[in-house]
């Protein structure tokens, strides 16, 4: 009995919904008129970038830090046109690397140099298992 009290009052609760949408229509949109292309300034074209003399530098530095063993040292200088230098550095296997280079209106040319011979450290040594001792005799008290 109590089933058809709920399924009478879910038609009644279905019928006043669907009564009461029926009283308003639809909303209409109206579209939306976009201009075809926006209407903006022409940007301004950039200033020229102003044509600078070559100005002939030099610097160097070097770096030896016994701590880190970050050993190396850069020289370069330039006349204006052309563009000189070398870079030197202590590899990790105690060899020096020497780079010179030139830099011009041919392009860049470097030339790789070593000295030294590699050395490496030893091994470290092979440890032994720590040794297996016997567990404590059990004593059931």
């Amino acid at each position: 009995m109590a089933a058809k009290g709920i399924l009478f009052q879910l038609i009644v609760l279905v019928a006043c919904a669907t009564f009461a949408m029926s009283q308003y229509a639809a909303p209409a949109y109206k579209p939306v008129a976009y201009p075809s292309a926006l209407a903006y300034p022409e940007p301004k074209a950039y200033a020229p970038e102003p044509a600078y003399p070559p100005i002939p530098y030099s610097f160097e530095y070097s770096v030896n830090d016994p701590s880190t063993y970050d050993v190396k040292s850069q020289a370069e200088y330039s006349d204006g046109k052309t563009v000189k230098g070398y870079y030197s550095l202590v590899e990790a296997d105690g060899t020096k690397r020497i780079v010179e280079y030139t830099a011009d209106d041919y392009g860049f040319n470097a030339e790789v140099k070593k000295e030294g011979s590699p050395s490496y450290a030893p091994a470290a040594p092979v440890y032994k298992p720590a040794p297996a001792y016997k567990p404590a005799p059990y004593k059931a008290y």
